[in-house]
């Protein structure tokens, strides 16, 4: 097997590449490629060093898999061409979610999407696929007519950049105490706008801002929620509405989930389905203080549902809580099993 992993130096590219190695790919080819600027680098794979290479000059090795996490530019314009050349692509990007012909796929719920001829797949955003994959046995079984979102999403979501302006708060934070014992940074400024990918500091703070504000005043990272839980639930008529938040956590994601169902529901029935939906672990008693939270799902694949309960102002509507680490399986993880997948279809 040749698999190249395009964008291999950032973030979710080094947690493709570690996932790779955990799930049995470490004797295969693997090809790293990155933009011109990290052409050359070498990174630790298994027990060799990889060199990175061109995208131009992976496309030319013709690869069995392309793993894309560089970005939609990126993919919209490399991914056309790795598929000229045979290669099948799944990409991590927002470049190909929203188009009718590319299958948008979270491999428990929809691998069935992909047909024998496409050659670009399309990894759905972190956020939802987590909550597609709570939600799925419920919509089975119940329908769901519409869904509530808030989302409390890691600073990983955005990259290298936020991570390290996160690190800079937190020194900078420390050395101000140190000096004159008070503060938190007053003026973002203060610490040299270079450093920062948001707006605003994140340590010991919270703003309702991922992606880009819309006209309509929600931003992309809400809108991706509703068109692509739509799209792999295939059902166009759920009602939902989201908001996102940015916390400073490094773990992984956390949705609170309000879900009105079609049907009336047990809700002894409905944690039991939650239990048995594939890649779910249901870990709710609250008697003991057992709930998810983004520093137990770090380093993990399977997503932790908790707070299951009825909602008491309206039938047919239930709460639920969501947490799993954004990087694997709302990323690098998710690409990798849509690929073992088809491995297995095509063997």
């Amino acid at each position: 097997m040749k698999i190249a992993v395009v964008g291999a130096t950032g973030l979710v590219g080094s947690v493709m590449l570690k996932v790779l190695q955990e799930r049995g790919f470490a004797d295969d080819e693997i090809i790293a490629a990155a933009s011109f600027r990290s052409v050359g680098k070498h990174i630790q794979f298994a027990d060799r060093e990889l060199t990175v290479v061109s995208v131009d000059d992976a496309i030319a090795m013709r690869p069995d898999y392309a793993i894309f996490s560089a970005g939609a530019a990126a993919s919209r314009q490399y991914a056309p061409l790795f598929a000229a050349a045979g290669t099948t692509v799944i990409d991590n990007s927002s470049a190909w979610r929203k188009d009718a012909d590319k299958p948008l796929v979270v491999p428990e719920i929809n691998i069935d999407a992909v047909g024998p001829d496409d050659r670009i797949i399309a990894n759905p955003n972190c956020s939802t696929i987590q909550m597609v994959l709570a939600l799925s046995g419920l919509h089975r079984r119940y329908g769901i007519k519409r869904l509530v979102i808030s989302t409390y999403q890691s600073i990983t979501g955005t990259g290298v950049k936020a991570v390290n302006q996160l690190r800079e708060e937190e020194k900078w934070h420390a050395a101000k105490v140190n000096e004159r014992g008070d503060g938190v940074p007053s003026q973002i400024d203060e610490m040299g706008e270079h450093s920062q990918a948001y707006p605003y500091q994140i340590f010991r703070n919270l703003f309702p801002h991922g992606g880009d504000f819309q006209d309509d005043g929600y931003t992309t990272e809400e809108q991706k929620l509703v068109n692509e839980t739509r799209k792999i639930l295939r059902d166009p008529d759920i009602a939902i509405t989201a908001t996102v938040a940015r916390v400073p956590v490094v773990g992984g994601h956390s949705e609170a989930v309000n879900a009105e169902l079609d049907k009336e529901f047990d809700i002894d029935e409905a944690r039991r389905i939650i239990a048995e939906t594939p890649g779910v672990v249901l870990y709710d008693d609250p008697s003991r203080n057992i709930y998810p939270m983004p520093i137990m799902s770090e380093g993990k694949d399977e997503v932790f549902v908790g707070r299951v309960r009825r909602d008491l102002s309206q039938p047919k509507t239930l709460n639920l809580w969501v947490v799993a680490d954004n990087l694997r399986k709302g990323a690098a993880t998710n690409a990798i099993e849509i690929m073992e997948e088809l491995i297995k279809r095509r063997s």
